[in-house]
């Protein structure tokens, strides 16, 4: 049996494990379940996106970059069900399952203890995954999670540079876990080396973006996007 992160969080306290050997049998439950998630889809399965969300429920830091697709803790249901429909070998069913996971695991963000940082280019916020109507309710829910005293939101305006052109998205669960998200799935790595480039790639976009501390923010994109 493999167990959840938070039954290892567990079992490492009661056995009084120390940090280095905390973070070894972390690093392999991630690579266990990236392996589990790796083979050819079926219609069974959960569609792209099942990794990310059981990598980010593990973690007490989340700093996710996205240049296109909003982050996968800021995604309202129905913004969600149109991201994992359009990942390759979707079922109806196997969306609904993912949809609904993906929702749940979205409580985190209100757990005290944990810190969520996300970082978006101004085209997240211009790109429709649906109807008008979706999109001012994802942006109400976007508003919403940003008054969190847990989250923290930023920006990177079209006109202000960027320090290095983003190819696509990512996200770091805490010192340990990188996942890129491609169109086909997510690729985790805990590689030390691999995953402190990405954390100082994240820092410069963060140190780009107009941070949630100015209210206006988002409220410009907002009007932009759907006004």
């Amino acid at each position: 049996m493999v167990p959840s992160p938070d039954v290892l969080d567990r079992l490492s306290r009661a056995l009084g494990l120390d940090d280095s050997t905390v973070r070894e049998v972390r690093d392999l439950l991630v690579a266990v379940e990236a392996a589990a998630d790796s083979g050819p889809a079926s219609g069974d399965e959960a569609p792209a996106g099942a990794v990310l969300d059981e990598a980010v429920r593990s973690a007490r830091l989340v700093r996710s970059f996205q240049c296109v697709v909003l982050p996968a803790m800021l995604q309202s249901a129905e913004y969600a069900r149109h991201v994992f429909e359009s990942a390759p070998n979707s079922t109806p069913e196997a969306v609904g399952r993912a949809v609904a996971a993906r929702v749940e695991r979205q409580r985190v963000l209100y757990e005290p203890g944990r810190e969520s940082v996300f970082v978006l280019t101004e085209a997240v916020l211009r790109t429709w995954a649906g109807s008008p109507a979706l999109m001012l309710a994802q942006l109400d829910r976007v508003l919403a999670v940003e008054s969190l005293s847990t989250v923290r939101l930023g920006v990177i305006p079209w006109r202000r540079p960027v320090p290095l052109l983003p190819r696509h998205g990512f996200t770091l669960c805490d010192q340990r876990a990188l996942v890129v998200e491609a169109f086909t799935g997510e690729r985790v790595s805990v590689d030390s080396t691999e995953v402190a480039a990405y954390e100082e790639a994240f820092g410069r976009f963060e140190r780009a973006a107009v941070s949630s501390g100015r209210p206006s923010s988002v409220t410009r994109c907002e009007s932009c996007c759907c006004g």
